[in-house]
């Protein structure tokens, strides 16, 4: 079983084609779904940490989840900032089939691995920043800290990966998120949100004992990304 993960699809929802933010954008889903369907197995699971589509309301993503629900393998999908469509987790769910599944405060375990996540937010800077942020960002470390609660409390050793959309820990502005990550015992983060220029300083590789992995589609070239493999 292999454990993939891709984020920031940013499906079209009939309202915005991405090849606006560059020609390599063009055809970016149909370059995602070739390399998809060549490599997953229905064994094998694919994480997708956020920014799934433009849409603003759950029906209006419909069209773009059933293109991600019809791929091969288990799915696993996280809210992003750009998920507006992204409503109660009860109505998210049960729109959900073909083995895809939505993580929110909770967590699953799947082939001997554990899965957490939330979506994060921006860390602040060590003057504090902007009040709406500083606010956000203790919200969401209550929210991830309730999901890998959860993970471990179906299995203490089990290795355990983390999806977040934001980066857990910038460079430059203290730990972040990474405390958490440590003192729960997460093997490997995976996230996504930065594009462009913001993918030049993404961390990458181990820090702490955790495996760090960026996995923006345009930053991996519309490929899948292998987390790890039991």
């Amino acid at each position: 079983m292999t454990f993939f993960a891709i984020s920031d699809l940013h499906l079209p929802a009939h309202e915005k084609p991405m090849d606006v933010f560059g020609a390599h954008w063009e055809n970016h889903f149909q370059r995602i779904r070739e390399d998809w369907t060549a490599r997953v197995r229905e064994e094998d699971v694919v994480l997708l940490p956020g920014d799934l589509t433009w849409a603003m309301r759950l029906e209006d993503a419909q069209e773009d989840l059933e293109k991600i629900q019809a791929l091969p393998g288990t799915k696993l999908l996280l809210r992003g900032n750009h998920d507006y469509w992204w409503s109660s987790i009860g109505r998210v769910r049960r729109c959900l089939s073909r083995n895809t599944f939505a993580l929110q405060n909770d967590s699953m375990f799947i082939g001997g691995v554990l899965i957490a996540g939330s979506r994060g937010w921006t860390v602040p800077c060590a003057d504090g920043g902007d009040p709406d942020d500083v606010r956000i960002y203790h919200r969401e470390r209550i929210r991830l800290e309730m999901s890998l609660k959860s993970a471990r409390a179906k299995d203490a050793q089990a290795p355990l990966i983390v999806m977040m959309h934001y980066p857990p820990c910038p460079d430059g502005l203290g730990e972040g998120f990474s405390d958490l990550l440590k003192q729960y015992g997460v093997c490997d983060c995976v996230y996504g949100h930065l594009h462009g220029p913001g993918l030049i300083g993404a961390v990458r590789g181990v820090r702490d004992g955790i495996c760090y992995h960026q996995v923006s589609c345009d930053g991996l070239n519309f490929r899948l990304h292998v987390v790890r493999t039991q």
